[in-house]
């Protein structure tokens, strides 16, 4: 069926102008003279589809809920589809994952739902023995990340997540704010294991992503070539210059240390310390990052406690006006500068002849005020309406099982 929408104000990537588009066995179509139905539009807002840029759907921001719950494959994937479903209610309708946990992520990607948001799958993260993320004491399957040290080792270990179906490969360049007995100065993955893994990623066509927060290891990280930054708390000019030069995007997550000092009574007093002490650094680096033309990515580090995948999205968007951004270039982060990161463009990113008809559809202008995501909106993806707040009535989410 050939479905028509008219009248409405569609983002085009600097403004929102008034025009008809249509879509047909889930993608947008040129409209026709005779369409199956028309949906009138008038007074409404549509953008294309959110994207999340950094996500772990088998992590939980409720810190308590694995206390009474065994860990399982069976109930990360539980968990991760209740992370998707949260994600879509304010119009996000992709995400990369970078780390998850049994490959849940990749199994999510490979069964490509159209009831749930689009994945790019990273499997396990690349950490050194006892690095970021490495899951001291567990099971080898149970870790968000494979262990490797050296060389060949990350060059093995590239191999393995993409043989496993990833389509980027994640690597931690120092070390964080959630661990103990590491700061975010820690150098981790040295910038040769990073190039080896980065050089395998880039020959299968397919990304590598470094979670990179002190500056040395931001510099490293940068040099080995990784296609985007995550974090990027402390640069410096040096670290900007760098990622000019080899046209590195940055992904900021601003939200994960806020969430972390915004609700310390149930976290760990390291934690919670080391959330204040990187704030105000992170907040002035991404307004370093803005102010050079370093390409910016929405992501939110969803999964680590607190964050969660639906109302922090729109939190970290409003963040990047601080950051000095404008409100059309936070919405392009978030929706064409993501797919050109994740390498679809070809597929959504934008309402346009031919890709996925992933798009949101607004009572209020997004350019205005972000958090409209989360009142009245309708959010489809692949042309299927999975959320609807326009006619509900009630104020409440709507999300398809």
């Amino acid at each position: 069926m050939l479905v028509e929408y008219q009248n409405g104000q569609v983002f085009d990537g600097t403004k929102f102008v008034k025009r008809n588009f249509a879509v047909q066995d889930g993608r947008f179509v040129e409209p026709t003279a005779t369409p199956d139905q028309v949906v009138d539009l008038a007074g409404k807002f549509v953008t294309p589809g959110l994207m999340n840029a950094h996500t772990h759907v088998t992590m939980s921001a409720d810190p308590t809920y694995w206390q009474h719950r065994p860990r399982t494959a069976v109930t990360e994937t539980v968990l991760a589809l209740d992370n998707l479903k949260a994600a879509l209610s304010v119009g996000v309708t992709y995400v990369r994952d970078v780390g998850s946990t049994h490959d849940v992520d990749l199994d999510l990607m490979k069964l490509d739902r159209d009831d749930l948001p689009g994945l790019v799958g990273s499997g396990q993260a690349l950490s050194m023995t006892g690095g970021h993320g490495s899951g001291k004491g567990q099971e080898p399957k149970n870790s968000g990340t494979l262990e490797v040290d050296g060389e060949a080792a990350a060059r093995r270990g590239a191999r393995e997540v993409l043989r496993k179906g990833a389509k980027n490969v994640k690597l931690m360049a120092t070390g964080g704010v959630s661990t103990p007995g590491e700061t975010p100065f820690d150098e981790q993955l040295s910038e040769a294991e990073m190039r080896a893994a980065v050089v395998e990623a880039h020959h299968k066509g397919y990304t590598a992503a470094a979670h990179a927060q002190g500056t040395a290891g931001i510099k490293n990280a940068v040099r080995a070539g990784v296609d985007s930054v995550e974090h990027a708390i402390y640069l410096d000019e040096e670290a900007v210059a760098l990622m000019k030069q080899h046209h590195t995007t940055v992904v900021p997550t601003l939200v994960a240390p806020r969430a972390i000092y915004e609700n310390p009574a149930t976290l760990p007093v390291f934690m919670v310390e080391k959330a204040k002490l990187v704030a105000k650094a992170h907040l002035a680096s991404t307004k370093q990052a803005v102010a050079a033309g370093v390409p910016v990515v929405m992501g939110t580090d969803a999964g680590t406690p607190f964050n969660t995948f639906d109302h922090w999205v729109l939190v970290e968007l409003e963040m990047y006006r601080q950051a000095g951004m404008t409100p059309a270039q936070v919405l392009n982060s978030a929706t064409s500068q993501a797919a050109k990161l994740l390498h679809l463009t070809d597929v959504t990113g934008q309402v346009k002849v031919g890709l996925d008809a992933d798009f949101v559809v607004l009572a209020e202008d997004p350019l205005q005020d972000f958090f409209a995501y989360e009142r009245q909106t309708a959010v489809y993806r692949r042309g299927r309406k999975l959320v609807d707040r326009l006619t509900g009535g009630d104020g409440n989410a709507t999300v398809a099982n």
